[in-house]
């Protein structure tokens, strides 16, 4: 059986994509990767080139690929191995011969042009148990939109296979570098989770930092110097407009994030030397001091169900991790670790906290539970910081800078098991990530 979903898209940015997903229990079936913090196996899965248009067949197949090979729970089995590959899309999945080289899961697809459109059909079979896993699928899309429809092909497989949430079609918000080390020239793109289709949302006239994405990827907050003063602005994606939320002379505003739902954003306001945690209603306007001590507190970050944030502050004479409720109220520390903690980053889960952790001259990405139990380092090196969650609470990616005077910002990623830590495939300097959500 098929299911056919259609991408509609004027622009992948504008968050008018219309494509209905099929809910989990619709396409479970007996073929599942055990994904737990212990050591995992990569799943042996077989891609055989896709049939039809051979120009875009070969790189949707190839992002296909790459979307599941690039977790870590995949394991691609070369096309010399397979010895009896399918001769056409119909043609019936000789089990056999997928088992004799230890293939657990086969994907077939087919690639059709129309004009300015494609259509991309795809099936995928449980080798061992001999049936399809769940249903296939066409996505009809422009031509434009080829790479789009590889993410959602590897999205669905991911998600059969795993039982989690997948993240390759979704979007990264981040600021590129330019520049000698003491001036640097600074804008934001956002581009596809793996580097690709870069759009510049702000020109280089203007020192910018920290783009934080919105639940629903349809607006990101940022600080900007444009006036002269740190403040924070807000851009609408789709038509790669601004506005200011703060303004003025007197004070500084700067570290914002939104909440889940988009009603509150959290930031940091520095006002007479004081910098404590704000709260402001996205759509009014309307600010409230949270935080009120003799101390520095910034880097807010919402729980997903927004009602509590999670910050850093130099309270207790070193930076470390605290808690409070948006109602106010004392905070409560959850770090009591060696070291420096700060630019905490609440996972989309509930479950833990990505964080920058500082012990001597070097640098990790770590995580801990929400009340501060089970830390973790995930990295370690000169300088890594800024995490950001992948939207299913499996991959950080953050900042990673190189020593020295010439010392440059790059952008990595790493899961949750500290294992599979890569490199983004950008040919410039970035810094400052922001994950988006799964594109509907």
């Amino acid at each position: 059986m098929f299911r056919n979903l259609t991408l509609t898209l004027s622009l992948a940015l504008a968050g008018t994509v219309a494509l209905p997903i099929l809910p989990a229990s619709a396409q479970d079936g007996p073929l599942r990767i055990e994904i737990t913090d212990g050591v995992v196996e990569a799943m042996p899965i077989a891609i055989p080139a896709f049939f039809g248009d051979s120009d875009v067949a070969k790189k949707v197949r190839d992002v296909v690929a790459r979307d599941l090979t690039g977790t870590g729970l995949f394991r691609e089995i070369p096309a010399e191995a397979q010895v009896n590959a399918p001769g056409s899309f119909t043609e019936a999945v000789a089990y056999e011969d997928w088992r004799a080289i230890n293939a657990q899961a086969l994907v077939t697809a087919e690639v059709t042009s129309a004009g300015e459109n494609i259509s991309v059909k795809f099936r995928l079979f449980d080798v061992f148990a001999g049936q399809p896993q769940g249903d296939g699928m066409q996505f009809d899309a422009r031509a434009s939109d080829w790479r789009r429809a590889a993410h959602k092909i590897a999205d669905q497989i991911y998600t059969r296979l795993t039982g989690e949430q997948a993240y390759f079609d979704s979007r990264v918000a981040f600021v590129q570098e330019t520049g000698p080390k003491n001036a640097r020239i600074k804008r934001i793109g956002v581009m596809d989770y793996d580097g690709s289709n870069i759009l510049w949302m702000t020109d280089s006239s203007s020192l910018v930092l920290a783009p934080q994405f919105s639940g629903n990827g349809r607006q990101i907050v940022y600080t900007s110097y444009d006036s002269g003063f740190p403040q924070i602005r807000i851009m609408d994606v789709a038509t790669v407009t601004s506005r200011a939320a703060t303004q003025g002379t007197d004070s500084m505003a700067f570290s914002p994030r939104f909440s889940r739902d988009g009603r509150w954003i959290a930031y940091s306001l520095e006002n007479g030397g004081n910098t404590d945690i704000w709260l402001m209603d996205a759509a009014t306007g309307a600010q409230r001091q949270l935080t009120n001590a003799p101390s520095i507190e910034t880097s807010p970050s919402f729980s997903p169900d927004g009602r509590q944030i999670v910050f850093e502050s130099d309270r207790s004479g070193a930076p470390q991790l605290y808690v409070m409720g948006i109602e106010g109220g004392e905070p409560t520390r959850i770090s009591f670790g060696d070291g420096r903690y700060g630019s905490p980053a609440w996972s989309p889960k509930g479950d833990l906290i990505a964080f920058t952790k500082q012990v001597g001259e070097r640098f990790h990405i770590a995580t801990m539970r929400s009340d501060g139990s089970g830390e973790k380092n995930l990295t370690e090196s000169f300088l890594d910081e800024s995490p950001t969650w992948a939207p299913n609470g499996r991959v950080v990616m953050f900042t990673r800078v190189t020593p020295g005077g010439n010392g440059q910002p790059r952008l990595h990623s790493v899961d949750i098991t500290g294992r599979n830590m890569r490199p983004l495939n950008l040919d410039f300097a970035a810094s400052d990530p922001s994950w988006g959500p799964v594109m509907p």
